[in-house]
């Protein structure tokens, strides 16, 4: 089985932190682009040696701005390449002020079972100066129509260290959503990526980066008001209710095959292979999928195996790494983890190293420690 990750680049406007390959091209394009993602699927739709598909995860972009023809299609094409389990978690992101009633209707007809809501944030003021196009209202809102439709799996993304945010400001905003019952919290702390509208902002001196310690605050009680909240820290970015983790990302962090789909969405064989396709979005409609591939080296597996893992509750096991990568690098990987483990940054269990609550607020230097 493999993953299937499909990326929908349209957007009716563009927020000011927004990295990610997007446009504003209108609904005009949507069908072409339906089409090019129709023969894509077509000549790649076994490349992991599957076509049944263990998840499948629809974002963006914002998916949601697809029109009903072009969400119809999108799932006619899904359904006609790919064979779908009947536990398969079928995800779509979303953007608040798309979800009305009659969308909510049109989602319940297909076989998306679990939806992403891009809230951001739950201050307007906030939300203006991100170009974002709702309000904190029509946020809560979305989460009631999707709710009263019968939606169960719903996850919500919070962003920390926005320009003109208050520790109290954001404490409210996980507090608020966490009142929803949503059984699935994303939270991320604000990067400025370069290219984008935030990223000249800061450079002209327009806007200021959050400091450090506000941050690591914000982190800092977002854990413990979503632990109070009965859901577990399973990933250093994500919380879930018992039986609510995201399968689908879940994927990405234990190595396991996807397949993506559209422009300049990402692959993995499972095995050394990464393939990219083009980020330009008028090419890929006109049939030009170009795609770069990666073969990994062995030390550059072993990278991505601390990487991802220490992200993750369960961590890092060191009986895995010396299967797959060798008795001296297991011994590299305990000599250079016991400096962080006498600090208390790891906890060593048996096999396993994994962060502690210290541990993941300097994340970063310590995973830098441990590779190859």
């Amino acid at each position: 089985m493999t993953g299937i990750y499909v990326h929908i680049p349209f957007c009716k406007s563009r927020c000011i932190y927004c990295g990610f390959v997007s446009s504003t091209l209108g609904e005009a394009w949507q069908l072409s682009y339906m089409d090019a993602l129709g023969k894509e699927m077509e000549r790649r739709k076994d490349e992991n040696g599957s076509t049944r598909a263990r998840t499948i995860y629809i974002g963006g972009g914002t998916p949601s701005q697809l029109s009903p023809q072009a969400f119809e299609k999108l799932i006619e094409l899904l359904c006609q390449n790919f064979q779908m389990d009947k536990d398969v978690e079928f995800t779509i992101e979303v953007n608040p002020d798309d979800i009305t009633p009659a969308y909510v209707k049109m989602l319940r007809q297909s076989p998306v079972n679990r939806v992403s809501l891009g809230v951001q944030s739950l201050n307007d003021d906030i939300l203006r100066h991100l170009h974002r196009r709702h309000t904190a209202r029509q946020a809560l809102k979305a989460i009631e129509l999707l709710q009263e439709e019968g939606y169960q799996n719903i996850s919500g993304d919070l962003i920390y260290g926005l320009p003109g945010q208050s520790v109290p400001m954001f404490q409210d905003d996980v507090k608020e959503i966490l009142r929803t019952h949503i059984p699935h919290l994303s939270a991320y702390a604000l990067q400025y990526e370069e290219g984008t509208p935030l990223w000249e902002m800061r450079q002209k001196g327009k806007t200021k980066e959050a400091d450090e310690e506000l941050s690591l605050t914000c982190y800092h009680r977002l854990i413990d008001l979503a632990v109070e909240a009965g859901m577990e820290h399973y990933e250093i970015s994500n919380f879930a209710c018992p039986g609510f983790r995201s399968r689908h990302n879940s994927s990405y962090w234990k190595g396991l095959p996807y397949l993506g789909l559209g422009a300049g969405a990402h692959s993995y064989d499972g095995n050394n292979t990464r393939k990219a396709n083009t980020s330009d979005i008028m090419a890929y409609i006109a049939g030009g999928l170009e795609t770069e591939t990666e073969i990994l080296t062995r030390n550059e597996l072993y990278d991505e195996r601390v990487m991802l893992s220490l992200r993750t509750c369960e961590g890092l096991s060191l009986e895995d790494v010396e299967r797959d990568f060798g008795t001296a690098m297991r011994r590299h990987c305990e000599q250079q983890a016991e400096p962080h483990i006498l600090r208390g940054n790891i906890k060593r269990t048996g096999e396993n190293l994994c962060l502690t609550r210290s541990g993941l607020f300097i994340s970063d230097g310590i995973i830098t420690d441990l590779l190859a």
